[in-house]
């Protein structure tokens, strides 16, 4: 036999050998959700932008444009990503490709008015929870994102955020995660003040609070002394910052952050100091999962029991995570947020479970 010919014949024999491997492989993609041909690219009319969508919104202050970006196309589980702040960007989501495209989920990056690509009316008056509600209903419009699809998850002030849109337009939901938020803005800031600042140093904490009384928000004392006392401990472990998180950081609106937030992550006292919907949790009846980190800068006894309070909640804590979760306890976070999309998605999910 030449060479050739048994070159030929093993090849075959390979060939053989795979076809039943390849065959398993391709129907248990097909069972577990799309394959790579479905999920990659998104399905885009005309010329292709990587499933960037800017979409024009109505205000009370006239149109704008807002900037969204499609990751992935599954038609079953659609989640559209709240960043926090208020006026951080959607760049610190950047982890979930990550995590999201190998099980198939198709996400979608939306940066808020005032927000990263989106345009910035310069205009406090446009800071306004009802109005972001309605903002985030008009970009559900524009994706067509329904009831059978659309997951919206919210981390930090996007927390409150989808909690509000929920509040409202929960018909329009598959699911809610709400991720390292209280709901309650008065409970936050006792936290801050009762527990958080109690494990400061007693000298640290009193040369921020001197400050703090004489409103010197810009001397950088301040914040030299915030990032190693605080938000090393309870914003994020990981120091230095992770990339996407210290990209996102850095193009903050400070005009929407203040003015909602506060100057400082260090308890709360903009526009949403007296924001509370603990009572009106038990109205929410879409599945929820709040999910939290034991070293936050929001209480995780708290946004543990977000979850005995809506009708059909989860919750997930985790015990290594601080705010950003995502990044300092980044297993624990992903597995449970895509147990939770799997389960609303196949029936599977159960009220009351812990992550």
């Amino acid at each position: 036999m030449s060479f050739v010919t048994l070159a030929r014949a093993a090849a075959g024999l390979l060939l053989a050998a795979a076809l039943p491997a390849c065959q398993s492989s391709a129907t248990t993609t097909a069972a577990a959700g799309p394959s790579l041909t479905t999920y990659f690219p998104a399905p885009e009319a005309g010329v292709k932008t990587g499933g960037v969508e800017v979409i024009p919104i109505t205000t009370p202050k006239g149109k704008f444009n807002v900037w969204t970006k499609r990751f992935g196309n599954n038609p079953k589980i659609k989640v559209l990503l709240l960043n926090g702040g208020p006026g951080a960007t959607h760049e610190y989501f950047e982890c979930m490709e990550s995590f999201l495209p190998q099980e198939g989920i198709e996400f979608i990056y939306y940066d808020q008015l005032g927000c990263g690509n989106s345009d910035n009316p310069r205009d406090t008056a446009m800071w306004s929870l009802p109005r972001y509600v309605e903002e985030v209903e008009q970009v559900r419009q524009a994706l067509h994102l329904t009831k059978d699809n659309f997951y919206l998850l919210g981390h930090s002030w996007g927390g409150i955020l989808a909690a509000e849109y929920a509040f409202k337009y929960q018909q329009n939901l598959k699911g809610l995660i709400i991720s390292n938020m209280m709901m309650s803005c008065p409970a936050y800031g006792r936290y801050a003040d009762e527990v958080l600042a109690k494990q400061l140093k007693p000298e640290v904490l009193a040369e921020i609070r001197q400050i703090e009384a004489k409103k010197d928000f810009g001397n950088p004392r301040y914040m030299g002394l915030l990032e190693p006392n605080f938000y090393a401990q309870h914003l994020c472990r990981i120091v230095p910052n992770p990339e996407p998180v210290t990209r996102a950081m850095s193009k903050v609106n400070q005009s929407l952050y203040v003015t909602m937030q506060g100057p400082s992550e260090f308890g709360i006292s903009g526009k949403l100091t007296t924001w509370d919907r603990t009572k009106d949790l038990p109205r929410l009846t879409v599945p929820v999962l709040s999910i939290g980190g034991k070293y936050d800068t929001m209480d995780p006894a708290h946004m543990e029991w977000i979850a005995t309070q809506v009708k059909n909640g989860n919750s997930l804590t985790c015990p290594q995570g601080s705010h950003m979760a995502m990044y300092d306890d980044q297993q624990t976070y992903m597995k449970g947020f895509i147990t939770f999309l799997k389960a609303v998605n196949d029936g599977s999910f159960k009220p009351g479970t812990k992550l």
